[in-house]
């Protein structure tokens, strides 16, 4: 089957959606597929290259608008090619453009990441583009059952959506080098909850700060600068008196060790913006209890509430602070719920069982276009 995935960036990019498109994109390949990306390039000239058995398509960018390239060459492209299913991942003006211009017959399939929260007037005008894609779908997968009802653009075709949750490589979080692991526990002695995320405003960073006069032991905050400063946080730690027990590491080379020295994930996310939270499956392949916010989005797929972690109310520092001093305080507890979270991360969040699950979609959208 010639598949192409379509969005705005691809490697050496990385984030959330681009992380994800490459596992894709590469274990498709790796089943047989011919698997071809197109997405925009950083220059006005356009190239190709392959990358880990895929074929990369970066058309030429003309300019950058809100983030989103604008590329003429990409729907020309697009209609160059002639795939079985076309693969968008959303949101993506650029792609949903490409799309609209170029039209073809291959079936799309759309998988629906976020809705676009703060970019509202971007919001307006794309707003009728991206319905219209979703108009034109035959499949539209959803990472969670609750993004498909709390969504408004979603909602209104619940009956074609799927939910496919993210599938990681669970394997490189599974175990860890126990003098890496020695080393953490060595500098931050007695209990640790563990952050892991590039530093950005839904992440609620300052609602784990805000908490941590209430939980015993070390918060270690993993991750880069993106739209919160670091800064920002080590300020109000000082001024809410932990400033020695909250520790801002920057990116880190080896997150297993870390994920193994910890005692406790936290994700207190604040805005839908945080649509499943990969980085909980990875805390689970290890083995941790986690602390998560209920946002009506993927969070609280991932974390089952009772049974893999603790699922709290956003924005409530307080009720982050008692589920946090709950697992903390008992190992049993933690470790019951880690040993389930490892049985939940292989049963369902595992690269393979991702891909067989894209891969029934394509057959079904495909098998539909004949009909």
């Amino acid at each position: 089957m010639h598949i192409l995935q379509l969005y705005k960036d691809y490697y050496p990019v990385v984030g959330g959606i681009e992380n994800h498109l490459r596992l894709l994109a590469e274990g498709l390949a790796a089943r047989g597929h011919r698997v071809t990306v197109l997405t925009s390039g950083p220059g006005r000239r356009g190239e190709e290259r392959e990358i880990g058995g895929v074929r990369v398509v970066y058309a030429g960018r003309a300019a950058t608008l809100a983030r989103a390239p604008l590329s003429p060459e990409l729907p020309l492209r697009l209609r160059a090619e002639r795939p079985d299913v076309v693969h968008l991942h959303m949101p993506d003006p650029t792609g949903d453009l490409a799309l609209a211009l170029a039209g073809g017959r291959a079936p799309l399939v759309v998988t629906y990441h976020s809705d676009i929260i703060r970019q509202r007037r971007l919001l307006a005008l794309y707003a009728p583009l991206l319905r219209a894609t979703l108009r034109r779908a035959a499949r539209i997968i959803a990472t969670s059952p609750a993004y498909i009802g709390s969504s408004p653009f979603l909602a209104p075709h619940a009956a074609k959506c799927a939910v496919v949750p993210h599938g990681i490589d669970l394997a490189p979080f599974e175990r860890a080098d126990p003098g890496a692991v020695a080393a953490i526990r060595a500098r931050f002695p007695g209990l640790i909850s563990l952050f892991v995320g590039r530093l950005r405003y839904y992440k609620g960073l300052d609602q784990l700060v805000r908490a941590m006069p209430e939980v015993p032991g070390h918060a270690l905050i993993v991750g880069g600068e993106a739209t919160v400063r670091r800064a920002d946080l080590q300020a109000m730690a000082r001024d809410l008196g932990v400033a020695d027990r909250i520790h801002l590491l920057g990116p880190a080379p080896d997150l297993a060790a870390l994920y193994h020295a910890a005692d406790l994930f936290v994700l207190p996310s604040v805005e839908r913006s945080e649509a499943f939270g990969i980085v909980q499956i990875e805390a689970q392949a290890a083995g941790l209890p986690v602390v998560a916010t209920e946002l009506g989005t993927g969070t609280s797929y991932v974390t089952r509430h009772g049974e893999t972690g603790i699922v709290v109310p956003a924005r409530d520092p307080a009720a982050l602070a008692r589920a946090m001093r709950a697992i903390l305080a008992s190992p049993p507890l933690a470790r019951a719920l880690g040993a389930a979270g490892r049985r939940r991360a292989k049963a369902e969040f595992s690269l393979d069982r991702m891909l067989d699950r894209v891969e029934a979609l394509y057959g079904a959208a495909l098998a539909e276009r004949q009909v």
